[in-house]
């Protein structure tokens, strides 16, 4: 791995990781977990249950609920807003999964964008796996919200841009205060959608907010 670069929960280094170390790297976090399962004296050996936990787990966390830290950016294929389209358009509700990074366990919920458009429009597809890059990493949600705005904007660069994210995270409902159906909302809004209150208004109507 290259020096001088940041690894927090919330980074991504798949354009660091060679052929075979994904492989490599999953082998090692397997390793971890089955200490983590003998310090919790579970009896891996014996429990039928828990014999393959640990490379379960190092796949599911590698491969899965962070991929996002090691896999590159999708690739986003833009198009000429032929039609000059300078209205909003909104796409979601966009099913956001990703990890607290306090806790290491789910967060859950949905998100909405709008855009209004410049010159180049993208893909509907496109907004959802970008979204999912982005969540698929251990998260702070008012991180993350911040995280994809800022990967939309450069490169759509809209004339507006707003985002919505409601979710439930399972370190409030399943631990510590335990308080089910607690969810957090978090927004950005930028050009347009910041700076006029109609088109702000206008957004949160479609969207139902």
């Amino acid at each position: 791995m290259a020096l001088g670069r940041s690894f927090a929960a919330n980074d991504t280094i798949g354009h660091l990781i060679e052929p075979g170390e994904q492989e490599e790297l999953e082998e090692e976090v397997a390793g971890h977990v089955r200490a983590l399962l003998d310090a919790l004296v579970i009896d891996r050996q014996h429990d039928h249950n828990t014999q393959d936990t640990a490379r379960r787990v190092a796949k599911m966390l590698i491969r899965e609920s962070m991929a996002g830290r090691y896999t590159e950016c999708p690739a986003i294929t833009d198009f000429p807003n032929a039609r000059g389209l300078d209205e909003i358009y909104t796409v979601g509700p966009i099913t956001v999964r990703s990890m607290c990074s306090h806790h290491l366990v789910p967060i859950v919920g949905q998100a909405w964008l709008g855009i209004i458009p410049t010159e180049r429009v993208i893909g509907l597809s496109k907004f959802t796996r970008l979204v999912g890059w982005v969540m698929a990493r251990p998260q702070i949600q008012e991180e993350a919200t911040v995280q994809i705005a800022d990967l939309l904007e450069e490169a759509l660069k809209p004339r507006g841009l707003a985002l919505v994210v409601k979710a439930e995270h399972l370190c409030m409902t399943w631990r510590g205060v335990r308080d089910a159906g607690t969810a957090m909302v978090t927004s950005v809004m930028r050009g347009a959608f910041r700076d006029k209150e109609a088109a702000r208004a206008e957004f949160l109507s479609l969207i139902g907010r």
